[in-house]
């Protein structure tokens, strides 16, 4: 049964769960600084050689990026865990569960895109700009270039890797159908393919090697969509409501 709450209690509630989620981001991100050693170590392979710095400054700067994206990985299941907990007394108890299976796959959604993008397309896109120079440049690669270059392809990959769990909630609560993102596929396909091409260096296979995963990943989309519609529908049609 459904629990009704003060406006005021909601707001207590809210900001004490941001303050949750803000606690833990701020501690994850002082372990993983503790530990940014061995984080520099394993993303700094793909590199081949030893990256330079161009002063003390940059040292800093990289720690805290890598310590920083630590931590949101860290947080994110955190998160998820408190916005259930926040949306709970206005659900049934069907829906509590099924809300809550939604957090383990916020978590590992984001790091099969992280880890796709890592071990796939980084080193495939990293080899082809170094490839550019053919010998015109004596490259000398930054570590902040390297990780900024590696963090600006990996980390939206790891967010819209979350987009079929997103319309999953989303459909469950009845806010998104089939129809509406069936709709919505031609300016969806258009901001994917933006997003490719802003990710992605400039060349026309780089572009397909990322856009493709994205279109697949919103068709399951749809397809998760689809199907969690059509329950509802037969859920609602077999309801003691509709059967008098």
């Amino acid at each position: 049964m459904n629990q009704e709450m003060p406006v005021l209690e909601h707001v207590t509630d809210l900001r004490r769960r941001l303050l949750i989620v803000a606690a833990t981001l701020v501690v994850s991100m002082i372990v993983c600084f503790l530990f940014v050693d061995h984080i520099y170590l394993a993303l700094s392979n793909h590199s081949g050689e030893k990256l330079a710095i161009l002063g003390p400054s940059d040292i800093l700067s990289i720690y805290v990026k890598l310590s920083a994206i630590g931590a949101v990985a860290i947080t994110i299941p955190v998160a998820a865990y408190q916005a259930w907990r926040f949306v709970v007394p206005a659900l049934e108890e069907r829906e509590r569960k099924v809300a809550l299976m939604y957090i383990p796959a916020l978590f590992l959604l984001f790091l099969f895109g992280l880890s796709f993008a890592y071990f796939v397309l980084f080193p495939l896109m990293y080899q082809f700009v170094l490839g550019l120079s053919n010998g015109n440049f004596e490259l000398v690669i930054t570590a902040n270039d390297y990780f900024t270059f590696m963090l600006n392809l990996c980390l939206p990959f790891g967010l819209l890797f979350e987009l079929p769990v997103v319309v999953l909630f989303l459909s469950h609560l009845g806010i998104l159908n089939p129809q509406r993102l069936a709709k919505m596929r031609k300016p969806a396909y258009l901001v994917l393919a933006i997003i490719s091409i802003t990710i992605t260096p400039p060349d026309f296979l780089s572009d397909i090697m990322v856009i493709v995963p994205l279109i697949v990943l919103y068709e399951i989309s749809i397809t998760i969509s689809r199907v969690i519609h059509g329950k509802r529908t037969r859920e609602t049609a077999l309801s003691p409501e509709n059967m008098v």
